[in-house]
Formats: C-alpha cells, structure tokens, sequence
C-alpha cells in the first residue's frame, strides 16, 4: 500500500502497523514476563492487558462514530484555507512538523484543563509501563475537544486527508515510546521523544508531573520549558487512582467526579466552571 492511498484512507494507518506493534509486545513480554529482566512494572498481567485492549476498541469505536462530522467539519473549514498546498515531499515534511507542534498544545491542553484531562486521564491511570499502555486511550477525546487543535492546519492550507494521515502517523510513531525495554538513546533525547522521555512523562514523582508532553519531537518541551530528563526512578500512575480493571470506571471515573464538583450544590457559576476548565490539580478533586 502507498502513502498516497494511504492518505485517502488513513485509518488504516494503525492497522497496517497492527502487526509491528504486536510483534513488539510479544517481545517485551518475553523480557520482561518470561526472563524477569525489566522491573516488575513493565510485567503483563491479564487482566490490564483486557483493560487496555478494550479501551483501545471504545476508543476506535468513538473515533469511527464521530469521525464522519470532524471530517465534514474540516472539509468545510478547508473551503476557506488561506493557502493551496501542493503535497510534496518539502510540504509534507512541513506539515508533520507543524502537527507535531500543534500536538504539543494538544497533550499539554490535556494536562492542564480538567475538561480535557478528564479524557486523558484514562491513558495515564496505569501504574505500569510496556507497549500495552499505548492502547490505553479514552472514547471522550471527539467530546473533550481533541479535534481542535489541527484545525489551524487545515485553514492554512493542507488537505484534511493528509493532516489526519499525519496525526496517526505521530499516534504510531509514539506506540514505541511506551516501554522500559529501552534506556536512553543518546544524542537522540535532544531531539526526538524517546523512551526515556515518556517515562517521565507518566510518572507521579512530584518533579515529573506535568513534563515531557512531546509527541515525535522534544524539541517543543525544551523551548517551552517542560522538559525533564528522566533521573530518579518513575512511579507510574497518577495522584488520585482509579484502581479498576473496568475500562468503563477507568473512562468515566473522572468524569463522574468533575460533574458532582461542578454541580455541588451552593457555588457561583464561575466557581462551576473552574470545575470544569481549571488545571486538575486546582479543583475539589483534585487528591
């Protein structure tokens, strides 16, 4: 298959790759299960593996329903792009550096707004890392707001086709940074997100909360000043668990409990809505 037809049909991007990732998880699990190798946070256990598979179908299901009005929207949007541009191999380039900036906004968005953390956090409630915590992604992210930060993208000028090619091309590219299979990678942490990297990123530690947000490249952490390089051993998970195996607890838990804060009873509207949009780490439930 091209990348051309590739383009015209990118969702099957992820599935080409089904295979690479699987394969990928079979070998970590050798090391880390078989050969006792990785530290005991990087073990497959059945029952997270079942978590996080099924929350990567609820995921592709949410994705496959609403993906039809984010398409029309972004196919509307780009009958008044600023820019006609031709997809060549400098543009392309162009473009994949332009998604990996706005992704960068994205992830910290997501971070930092309880709206959006609220579908985020399913991804990092997990108190282990290996390939398998990739799959471990939300349904809420059409309703958190995730398809809003490539309509710039789409305006200037490149076709929506080949802007969500690039979106998953990153998704894909990002599946191989979530293990502990692989140490530091040298003159590549300047500039790339590395294993090492995203470590931190899903790390509890109080220096590695909020940090490393890269989705290819590094380079975005490093100028806006949330970088951090992986030093004291990560503790995986978040402040405030969600100790279920249920992937309905673990996508809605956080939902479930920003609507009671926000709707509790004797607040003023604009303390509802810090509820809703503040930083996690600034609301009622926050601990």
């Amino acid at each position: 298959m091209s990348i051309d037809q590739l383009s015209q049909h990118p969702e099957l991007l992820l599935i080409a790759l089904a295979p690479v990732f699987f394969i990928c998880m079979l070998l970590e699990w050798r090391v880390a299960n078989r050969r006792g190798a990785l530290p005991d946070t990087a073990r497959y256990r059945l029952p997270e593996l079942v978590c996080n598979l099924s929350l990567a179908g609820m995921h592709q299901l949410a994705d496959l329903m609403t993906g039809f009005l984010v398409a029309k929207l972004y196919l509307w949007l780009f009958g008044w792009r600023l820019f006609d541009i031709e997809m060549n191999a400098l543009n392309f380039v162009l473009l994949l550096l332009a998604q990996d900036f706005c992704y960068y906004w994205f992830h910290r968005a997501s971070h930092r707004c309880r709206w959006m953390w609220a579908a985020h956090v399913a991804h990092h409630s997990s108190e282990n890392m290996n390939f398998s915590t990739a799959f471990r992604q939300s349904m809420m992210y059409p309703l958190a707001g995730m398809w809003l930060f490539w309509i710039p993208l789409v305006i200037l000028g490149f076709e929506p086709s080949w802007v969500v090619f690039s979106v998953l091309a990153s998704l894909g590219f990002q599946f191989f940074v979530h293990t502990q299979l692989v140490g530091k990678l040298g003159w590549l942490e300047w500039i790339f997100n590395t294993p090492s990297h995203h470590r931190v990123h899903h790390g509890s530690n109080p220096q590695y909360i909020d940090k490393n947000y890269a989705g290819v490249l590094i380079i975005w952490d490093r100028l806006f000043g949330t970088y951090v390089e992986e030093q004291e051993t990560v503790r995986y998970g978040i402040t405030k668990p969600v100790n279920s195996m249920n992937p309905f607890v673990v996508t809605f838990s956080e939902w479930r409990d920003m609507f009671a804060d926000a709707l509790a009873p004797g607040l003023t509207f604009s303390e509802r809505f810090r509820q809703l949009f503040a930083p996690p780490g600034n609301t009622k439930s926050a601990e």
